[in-house]
């Protein structure tokens, strides 16, 4: 059985041959369909080659604006830059047109009210103003040696002083402004002591206010003192004037 199979695909080889016969050089010719058996597969084929890129597309449509993002950190401070070259000198510029006048400035006239005065002798009469006749300085005659008053003719604040020496009675003296008392000072004498009694006061004062020294109360304290060799005295100047 075997054998006679073998002698029948003998018989059929040439007859296929016949038909894959080449029809020119390097040429084969197809085999009829349905010549090969199902049982004869061919050699599975290579791969191919990868085919060449195609083109770059088109751009698409431009999207929608996002939203605005958060503010970034502040950068660090940048070093100082150089300092440039000097340019040149421009031209000089054409004169301006002049002003009007200005007005009137304030006078540099210099206000000045000053005292400085001293007992001569001892004071034995209270409750009205002390006359201090001797005079250190009293350029502007603002003090008033026979009243033993201070005018003021400047309106401005002022500054008053006074030094008293005290013997052989307690003191009591006040410094008045207008009929008021604006300042006390009471010193108690010492038995074979000469002791001193001070006081100062900033005052306003208007153009006709009056400023002195008196001993006041009804008891026997009126030992203000001076002589060749102690001094009582009494000073007061202007410190600024009003400008109103």
């Amino acid at each position: 059985m075997l054998l006679l199979r073998a002698v029948l695909l003998l018989l059929v080889l040439p007859a296929h041959g016949q038909d894959s016969v080449a029809e020119g050089p390097g040429v084969l010719l197809p085999l009829p369909k349905g010549a090969c058996p199902g049982w004869m597969a061919g050699i599975p084929g290579h791969p191919g080659h990868n085919g060449t890129p195609g083109r770059d597309g088109r751009d698409g449509t431009p999207g929608e604006k996002g939203e605005k993002g958060d503010a970034g950190l502040v950068g660090p401070k940048g070093d100082t830059g150089e300092t440039g070259v000097t340019g040149v000198e421009g031209p000089r510029g054409f004169p301006g047109t002049p002003c009007r006048k200005g007005e009137p400035g304030e006078s540099a006239y210099v206000h000045r009210s000053a005292f400085s005065v001293g007992l001569e002798s001892r004071i034995t009469v209270p409750n009205v103003p002390i006359r201090f006749t001797k005079i250190f300085y009293n350029l502007q005659n603002h003090y008033d040696g026979t009243t033993g008053k201070f005018h003021c003719n400047i309106p401005g604040l002022y500054y008053f002083s006074y030094h008293i020496t005290v013997y052989l009675k307690d003191v009591k003296v006040s410094l008045y402004k207008k009929d008021k008392a604006m300042l006390f000072t009471y010193d108690q004498y010492q038995e074979k002591n000469v002791d001193q009694a001070s006081g100062s006061v900033l005052l306003h004062l208007e153009v006709g206010d009056q400023v002195w020294l008196q001993v006041y109360g009804d008891g026997d304290s009126y030992g203000i003192y001076a002589d060749n060799v102690n001094d009582s005295t009494f000073t007061g100047f202007l410190l600024y004037h009003d400008t109103n």
